[in-house]
This record gives C-alpha cells, sequence and structure tokens, in this order.
C-alpha cells in the first residue's frame, strides 16, 4: 500500500526535499531572532511547505499566509545551510500560491500595478532630474530602476558620472524583481526578459534586489552592480577622512555573493567601519516596510542603535529600499548619521578630485 502523501504541485519537490532540518538556519533568520518561534523560521516555514504540499493544512490556514507574510525573504538562510537549500526559489513558490486574489496584500497589488507597464515605470520618473540617455546598440546600459527614479534620482546620475559609457534610456521598464518576490514570478520573468531586449549588453544596477533577480533571468554575464563595475575599473577616490560604515543589500550579499567590492570602494574613500550586523537585513526587503511597518521597523531599529553606537558620518548603502528604510529611521532619530547610496558617495568623491585636478592645472 502506498503512504506517500499526495503532493498538490505548488512546489518543486527537489527544492522542498532538500531541508534536512538541522536547524542551522535558526540563528541567521532575522524573524526567528524577533520571536523564538519556530514556525518563524526557514526550517519552520519549510515545514508548513511541505504540510501544504501534503494537503494536511488547507489554503487559508491563518498560519500559513502570516509566515508567508512575516518572512523577509533575505535569504541569509542560504548562506549559512549545509543541505543547500535555495529557500529564495522556495519562497516565490509560496507566495505565487498563497499570494492569489484577496489573499495578496493590498500595498503589493498596487506596487505592482505601478510598474506592471512600461509607460507607468516612466511616468514615476517624468518630473524627477534622473539620468535620461538614447538607447545604445551594444550596451553598456545603466538600469535606472522603477521608485528609485523617482525617490533618489541623484543615484543614477551619480552613476554617469562615475561610468559616462552608460546609457540609460527613461523608456526602460521594470526589472520584475518586485513581481518575483511578491507572488507573481511568471510576471517577474517576463518583465527581466523585456527589459533583457530593450537594453541589450550589460546591464549595470545600483539595486542590488534587481541585480539578483535580473541576473537569475537573463545571466550572471549579462548583469553587474555597480561595485563590481567600479572595482574593475578602477577611479581615483580621494580619502575624506569620514568614517564610513555599509549595510548590505540582502540579495546582493546573500543571492550574487557580492559583499567584498562596496567594501573595497569605501576603504578607498574613508575609514571603513563594519558594523556587527551589515550582512543582517534592516527590515525594508522589497516592499515589506510597507507591507508589516511594525515588524519592519522592529528589524531596523538594532540597526539604528549599532550605527549611531559606532560614531559614524555615513551609512551607505547599494539598494534603494535600504536607504529609504535607513535614511528614514535616522531622521526619525533626529541622528547625525547620514544615509547615501555607495553611487553618490563615490561620485561626490571623484568630482572633489576632478575639480582639485581642473584648478591645478589652471
Amino acid at each position: 500500500m502506498n503512504t506517500t502523501p499526495p503532493s498538490q504541485g505548488i512546489f518543486t519537490p527537489e527544492l522542498l526535499d532538500r531541508c534536512i532540518s538541522c536547524g542551522f538556519c535558526l540563528p541567521a533568520c532575522p524573524t526567528y531572532a524577533l520571536t523564538k518561534d519556530e514556525a518563524s523560521s526557514p526550517r519552520g516555514r519549510i515545514t508548513l511547505m511541505r504540510a501544504l504540499e501534503e494537503g494536511t493544512l488547507p489554503d487559508n490556514d491563518l498560519r500559513l499566509q502570516e509566515e508567508s507574510s512575516f518572512c523577509l525573504g533575505c535569504r541569509a538562510c542560504e548562506t549559512v545551510c549545509p543541505a543547500g537549500v535555495e529557500y529564495g526559489a522556495l519562497l516565490e513558490e509560496w507566495r505565487d500560491h498563497q499570494w492569489q486574489g484577496s489573499r495578496r496584500p493590498l500595498v503589493v497589488r498596487l506596487l505592482t500595478f505601478a510598474v506592471n507597464a512600461r509607460p507607468r515605470v516612466w511616468l514615476l520618473g517624468l518630473f524627477r532630474r534622473h539620468a535620461r540617455t538614447r538607447p545604445s546598440p551594444e550596451g553598456p546600459h545603466l538600469m535606472l530602476g522603477c521608485f528609485e527614479r523617482a525617490l533618489y534620482p541623484k543615484v543614477s546620475r551619480a552613476a554617469r558620472a562615475l561610468l559616462p559609457e552608460l546609457a540609460a534610456p527613461a523608456s526602460q521598464g521594470c526589472c520584475g524583481a518586485l513581481h518575483a518576490h511578491n507572488g507573481d514570478s511568471a510576471r517577474g520573468r517576463e518583465l527581466a526578459l523585456e527589459l533583457g531586449e530593450r537594453l541589450p549588453g550589460v546591464i549595470v544596477t545600483t539595486s542590488g534586489g534587481c541585480a539578483a533577480h535580473l541576473a537569475s533571468v537573463l545571466g550572471r554575464d549579462r548583469v553587474r552592480e555597480l561595485s563590481e563595475t567600479l572595482t574593475e575599473t578602477p577611479r581615483e577616490l580621494p580619502r575624506t577622512g569620514a568614517r564610513i560604515a555599509l549595510q548590505d543589500s540582502c540579495h546582493l550579499r546573500n543571492g550574487l555573493g557580492v559583499w567584498r567590492e562596496p567594501r573595497e570602494l569605501i576603504g578607498r574613500m574613508g575609514e571603513y567601519v563594519e558594523l556587527p550586523s551589515a550582512g543582517s537585513c534592516c527590515g525594508a526587503a522589497g516592499s515589506y516596510a510597507m507591507v508589516r511597518p511594525k515588524d519592519s521597523r522592529k528589524v531596523l531599529d538594532a540597526k539604528l542603535d549599532e550605527i549611531e553606537a559606532a560614531g559614524v558620518d555615513y551609512v551607505a548603502v547599494v539598494n534603494p529600499g535600504c536607504y529609504r528604510q535607513l535614511d528614514q529611521g535616522l531622521r526619525r532619530r533626529k541622528s547625525r548619521v547620514r544615509a547615501v547610496h555607495l553611487a553618490e558617495l563615490a561620485a561626490g568623491a571623484y568630482e572633489t578630485t576632478r575639480s582639485a585636478r581642473t584648478q591645478a592645472e589652471h
């Protein structure tokens, strides 16, 4: 008699079966650190996924809905997993199933609607002074980002000041990361492929989350994060005398393994200060800060304590979501520490050097 539980076809079996429930992931998980609840850990959530797959728990189970939302999706668990569990892929499959119709958070529905078509993305930055150029037939191209072009237009201008060879057409659309991480991975893949067609050649991003998603669809050879490109094509950057910390982008560090490069750049500009939790999530996590603002702030508070205790002048970021999270948090505290994108920091230093040279030559 076959006693194997029936499969619902929600998850890729090879991904779900890889977890051996060893528990190495627990100390790496920010939400488990908040609650000490097994169900709020990667191991516990995979147990819930298995129950959903086997039909033991129904789709509308409240714990399934809660934990699919409570997870930050930071993928820190992947870096410590001895079995190589691809938790990020499992989370996407879970939300693809769990977040259907009215079960998808309203904020997520609004955000994905806003970037689901190129004209809408173009409108986001219409009245903002982000970088704008004509497309290049061969690249390289700068990915402008959806909300980054509206919230932080200086970032793309800074990137082009550092790498003027980058083309930045305003007509480019969304990369699909927002969809992929929030219950519509099929559309997320479609948007990434569309962007890859519109931006031929290498695509350079100033967003760690977008870089990881694009690389997973287009291939690693076509996608570079800004700090990678800058360390491959060194620019002379003056030492500013500032003490500078870094907040890693979770997907950039945990998904693409890029973390040394931003530290190298910062070390060339000032005194680099490593925060104890630089590699852990700040609570932004894409749409998370808007979907679950209270939990997001709980994650952020300890981070802000660290930043202020470190006595730094700047905390550099490599992702627009982290930028918004840290900037707003530091402003609420009336902190003297300033959040700044690494591109802005590097471009400011580079402009200082160029101005000094121009004056010396004349």
